[in-house]
């Protein structure tokens, strides 16, 4: 796993997150039919909200962002992505372990929404999350304060 750590996110951090949402996105996207070069980024844009975010670092360079936006029922976890040259190294799982942890203290559900047939449902799984909701593109998930 080696030397990585999480901080807040800034303002000046929405151009980094925006590409690596595009690179991380798009076979799915693709798969999907959905992927639009320009679309994918904007929406990043759009819904980027610093007070809720963090990046996450690896060996002090930027290696992903992960959200936690409260809402009136639950916190939902939003814009989740690593570099993928570091995906299953457990750095998600050990980012994604200390938000839960946080919101089982606070005794806060989670949801989420993960693009259908995506690699990324089998890791909330491990981490008990469950589908409640689909359409056509997303699996909507939820986890119960632990």
């Amino acid at each position: 796993m080696g030397d990585w750590g999480i901080r807040p996110a800034s303002a000046s951090d929405v151009e980094a997150v925006a590409e690596l949402r595009a690179e991380v996105l798009r076979a799915d996207l693709e798969r999907l039919g959905r992927y639009d070069e320009q679309r994918v980024r904007q929406r990043l844009r759009d819904g980027f909200d610093p007070a809720h975010t963090w990046v996450i670092e690896a060996g002090g360079a930027f290696a992903g962002c992960v959200a936690l936006r409260p809402a009136e029922d639950a916190h939902w976890l939003e814009h989740f992505y690593l570099a993928p040259g570091l995906q299953g190294s457990g750095i998600g799982s050990a980012v994604l372990r200390q938000l839960l942890e946080r919101c089982d203290r606070r005794g806060v559900q989670v949801r989420l929404n993960v693009l259908r047939g995506s690699a990324a449902r089998r890791l909330y799984e491990r981490h008990g999350f469950s589908v409640e909701a689909e359409d056509a593109v997303d699996e909507f998930m939820v986890r119960k304060a632990g």
